[in-house]
C-alpha cells in the first residue's frame, strides 16, 4: 500500500496548523510503519517529502544515542537525494569489503585465479617413488577445499606416484606471517569469522563440529568432525540431559581451547536429550599445518604411501612443479566474499593484491596502500580515512559515507566491472546476508547492498532503483548503540524500502 501524500491537500481552505498536523501524522505512520511512498500533488515537491520521511525514520528512539551517517545519490543525475553527516568518520564493519573487492577487480582483474601447487626436488622421481620431499605451496586461494586437495592427489597418482619417501613441506611464504588483522580482538578467536590469514588455507581454516545427544539421559554427547582429521583433538565432557535440566544446558558450549592457544575442541555442559543435531564452525591454529596434515591423511586414503614428517618450510629455487590447481576466477571469489561476508576471503584477497602489485611476500600493508592509491584516483584524500584490514573486523577502520558513495559511483561507471561488482552484493529478500531482510517490500529483489555488523556498529551500502526506475547509490553507517544489531538493521531496511519506493512523478497513486 502506497502513501497518498496528495490527500493532505484535498481541503485547501484548512488552517495551516491542521495541514501541518496531517503532514506529521502521515510522515510518522507512513515512514516509520510502512516505509512505502506515493507522490504528493503536483503543487508539492516530492523530494522534500522523501527527505522528511528519512528524517522521521531517524527519529526512532533506538537512535537517540547513536551516531548516523547517510548519503543517497542519484546515479543518473548526480543529485544528492539525502545527506546527513556523510562527511563524518564511522567504523564501517564489513563495508570495508566493498573497497577490497573493488580494488581487487580493478587491479587483479575479474579473470585472476589463485594457485595452489605441488613441487619436488629435481631428479627425485624414480619409477613410482618420490625419493625426496614433496612441497605444497599456497598462493592465497580463499576457497580451497578438501575436494581440491583430493584433486591434486589424483593428479599425483596420474603421474604414477605411489610412494613418497621424504617429508611434506608446507610453504605459506607467499604472504607474511601476520596471521591476524591489525586491531582484531583477542577474545574473538575460535570462530569462522576470525580464522587465521594464511597463504596456504583450506576449508576456510576451519572444521565443522556436529554434536547431538546420546540415546539416553546421562550418555555422552556424540561428536563428529568435518573434515575427519586427527589435526584437531576432541575433549568431550558433554552429557545428554533431561529437557528440564536448564542449569546444565546453560553450561553447554562447543569451542576451541583458545585460552591456551590449542587445536583442541572442548565440548562441555548438557545437551537436551530432545535436541536436534547442532553444528559449529571452529577455526584452527597454524593453518598451513592443518592443510598439510589433511593432505597427508588424504594421501593415505588414496593409497599413496607416505610416512614422513609434515613441517613448515619453503620450496627451493630448484624445485620442479608437479601439480597446479587454480581457483575459480576472481569474479566468483568476490561474490562469496561480499554475499557471505567472508572475512578470510577478504583478507587473503587483500594480501594477494599486495603480493601482485607490490611484490612478495604479500602483506596487508601493501594491499592497503593499493586501496589508498585507488581512493586517490577517484578523488578521495587518503588522509581523510583509515583502512586497517581487508574485511572490516578491525575497529581501527574509519571511513565516511561520502567515500563509499564515490566508490559505488566509480564501480557503476566502470562498464567492464559494473555488472560483476553489483552481482557480488547480497540482494534484498533473495540471498546472502540480505536473504531475510526487506522481503515483503518494493526493495525486494532490486536492492543490492553490502551489510556490516560489529557490536555497536551496523552498515548498509549499495544500489537500488526507485519506483520510477531511477538508479540510486546509498550508504548508511551507524555506530554507538547498545541495542541488538537486528533492531538497527530494521531501521536501515525502512530507509532501503523508502528509497526503492520513491517516485518523482507527480500525483502518483
Amino acid at each position: 500500500m502506497e502513501l497518498e501524500f496528495s490527500k493532505i491537500f484535498k481541503r485547501p481552505k484548512e488552517s495551516l496548523a491542521i495541514i501541518i498536523l496531517h503532514i506529521g501524522i502521515i510522515l510518522i505512520v507512513g515512514c516509520v510503519s510502512h516505509t512505502q511512498y506515493t507522490k504528493p500533488s503536483d503543487k508539492e515537491n516530492s523530494l522534500f517529502y522523501f527527505r522528511k520521511c528519512v528524517d522521521q525514520i531517524l527519529q526512532d528512539s533506538l537512535l537517540h544515542q547513536t551516531q548516523t551517517g547517510i548519503k543517497i545519490v542519484s546515479l543518473e543525475t548526480g543529485e544528492i537525494l539525502y545527506s546527513r553527516d556523510s562527511h563524518q568518520l564511522f567504523h564501517p564493519a564489513s563495508n570495508v569489503k566493498l573497497l577490497t573487492t573493488a580494488v581487487a577487480l580493478k587491479r587483479l582483474g575479474p579473470d585472476y585465479k589463485f594457485k595452489t601447487a605441488l613441487y619436488t626436488d629435481r631428479g627425485s622421481l624414480s619409477d613410482s617413488t618420490l625419493n625426496t620431499d614433496l612441497y605444497i605451496k599456497g598462493f592465497g586461494d580463499p576457497d580451497l577445499t578438501t575436494n581440491d586437495l583430493q584433486y591434486m592427489i589424483s593428479q599425483l597418482k596420474s603421474q604414477g606416484i605411489k610412494h613418497i619417501r621424504g617429508e611434506l613441506i608446507c610453504d605459506d611464504t607467499y604472504f607474511d606471517d601476520l596471521y591476524y588483522g591489525s586491531g582484531w580482538m583477542w577474545d574473538d578467536a575460535s570462530a569462522w569469522e576470525f580464522a587465521p590469514i594464511n597463504a596456504l588455507s583450506v576449508n576456510d581454516n576451519c572444521v565443522r563440529v556436529t554434536v547431538k545427544p546420546g540415546l539416553k539421559i546421562g550418555d555422552s554427547i556424540t561428536i563428529s568432525l568435518e573434515p575427519h582429521t586427527s589435526y584437531m583433538k576432541i575433549i568431550n565432557k558433554g552429557i545428554s540431559v533431561d529437557p528440564l535440566d536448564t542449569l546444565k544446558q546453560k553450561l553447554f558450549k562447543v569451542e576451541r581451547n583458545w585460552k591456551d592457544h590449542e587445536n583442541s575442541i572442548i565440548v562441555e555442559g548438557g545437551l537436551s536429550i530432545n535436541s536436534s543435531a547442532l553444528s559449529y564452525i571452529i577455526d584452527v591454529i597454524d593453518a598451513q599445518m592443518y592443510a598439510g596434515s589433511l593432505f597427508g591423511e588424504l594421501l593415505s586414503q588414496a593409497n599413496i604411501l607416505f610416512q614422513g614428517k609434515i613441517r613448515k618450510g619453503s620450496i627451493p629455487d630448484t624445485a620442479v612443479l608437479l601439480v597446479e590447481h587454480f581457483s575459480s576466477p576472481l569474479s566468483a571469489i568476490v561474490m562469496n566474499t561480499n554475499k557471505n561476508t567472508d572475512n578470510l576471503s577478504a583478507e587473503l584477497t587483500l594480501k594477494a593484491i599486495g603480493a601482485k602489485l607490490k611484490g612478495q611476500p604479500g602483506t596487508a600493508k601493501k594491499g592497503i596502500s593499493a586501496i589508498y592509491e585507488y581512493l586517490k584516483k577517484i578523488g578521495i584524500d587518503s588522509n581523510s580515512c583509515k583502512i586497517s584490514d581487508g574485511s572490516g573486523v578491525s575497529r581501527y577502520n574509519l571511513i565516511t559515507p561520502d567515500l563509499i558513495i564515490e566508490l559505488l559511483k566509480d564501480m557503476h561507471n566502470d562498464t567492464n566491472l559494473q555488472a560483476i561488482f553489483k552481482a557480488s552484493l547480497p540482494i534484498a529478500g533473495v540471498d546472502g546476508t540480505l536473504k531475510n531482510r526487506m522481503v515483503e517490500s518494493l526493495a525486494s529483489k532490486k536492492l543490492y547492498a553490502k551489510t556490516g555488523n560489529l557490536s555497536g556498529v551496523s552498515a548498509l551500502s549499495g544500489y537500488t532503483s526507485t519506483l520510477d526506475g531511477e538508479l540510486v547509490a546509498f550508504s548508511i553507517l551507524m555506530e554507538h548503540f547498545l541495542h541488538t544489531n537486528s533492531k538497527i538493521n530494521d531501521i536501515q531496511d525502512k530507509i532501503g524500502e523508502l528509497i526503492s519506493s520513491f517516485s518523482r512523478r507527480q500525483g502518483r497513486r
